[in-house]
């Protein structure tokens, strides 16, 4: 399996157009040694010629501009090597971009049931989808359960890779209706991806809120996990004075701290570790920062645009 990462930050990318915090300050007078990116997004190939994405940004026009791959071939009647979309929540980040996909493209998209909801029966912008023939197929990601993705029109054929929606407690988008953020079930507002083939595992989680452990499970077991990278502290936005919000009432847990991200990460996990979304705020972003080298010597790498992994 092939992977790429289109874009690396959280909401807003790096630097952020708003803001003047020191890291997007200094990038933009070339002070700071780091790195431009986009907004959180990752393409993976299970086969040759075919690409799945996990999230759709907003950025992904762009993205997809960029990674040559994802282009249409030259070759024949066109049509896009992107073959579906997953989506980890219902956030504006993560689906917006399905509306640069409406161009008359087929294409799955899983979700659970009630960010289906969300999106096809709250949002009606995301009825331009259905102007495909056949029209986008929405595929419902129930919570724990493993599912064979199947690519070959041979109903002998295996599947081509399994993927199961790992549930990680976090809430419906404030756009979403009061009723729906009231009643939903937690378990279908915010999941992870945990994508086998070959024996191989890959777990993908950009939000993880804190409010339970399965996650450390999965990282236990696979063999490379791309994890919530957001914050450094649970005050670091506080400290802005933008906002009243901690880390975790937004959904992310941070990396620091004694009941952090790094403290709580298995230490037996043999599998390769990256951290994504990574906010515009996060001091590790500063690739001569203490907080960069502590993430470093812990074993984690910290994405970027245009990374390539394979596993």
């Amino acid at each position: 399996m092939l992977l790429k990462v289109l874009g690396s930050a959280a909401g807003g990318g790096f630097p952020q157009w708003n803001c003047s915090c020191p890291n997007c300050c200094g990038l933009r007078a070339g002070t700071l040694q780091s790195k431009a990116r986009t907004q959180f997004q990752i393409a993976f190939s299970p086969l040759a010629g075919v690409w799945f994405l996990v999230g759709a940004s907003p950025d992904l026009r762009a993205q997809i501009m960029a990674t040559q791959e994802l282009w249409p071939s030259p070759e024949g009647p066109g049509g896009s090597p992107i073959f579906g979309v997953f989506l980890t929540s219902g956030d504006v980040d993560v689906v917006m971009g399905l509306l640069h996909l409406r161009e008359f493209e087929n294409f799955f998209v899983f979700a659970t049931p009630i960010v289906q909801r969300i999106l096809r029966d709250e949002s009606r912008i995301f009825h331009v989808l259905d102007r495909a023939e056949p029209p986008v197929q929405w595929q419902a990601v129930l919570p724990n359960r493993r599912i064979g993705c199947h690519l070959s029109h041979r109903p002998d054929a295996p599947p081509a890779f399994f993927y199961t929606g790992i549930p990680l407690g976090s809430n419906y988008p404030d756009y979403a209706s009061e009723d729906l953020r009231k009643k939903g079930p937690l378990d279908q507002a915010s999941v992870g991806f945990l994508i086998e083939q070959e024996n191989k595992k890959l777990f993908v989680a950009p939000s993880l809120s804190g409010h339970n452990r399965e996650w450390t499970k999965l990282v236990a077991c696979a063999d490379m996990v791309l994890l919530d990278g957001t914050f450094w502290s649970d005050e670091e936005l506080v400290a802005t004075g933008r906002t009243k919000k901690l880390a975790r009432e937004m959904g992310h847990l941070p990396l620091s701290g004694p009941d952090g991200l790094l403290a709580l990460y298995p230490r037996d996990a043999r599998g390769r570790k990256i951290l994504i979304h990574v906010n515009n705020t996060n001091p590790i972003l500063d690739e001569n920062s203490q907080e960069h080298r502590a993430v470093m010597e812990a074993g984690f790498e910290i994405a970027y645009d245009g990374l390539t992994l394979e596993l």
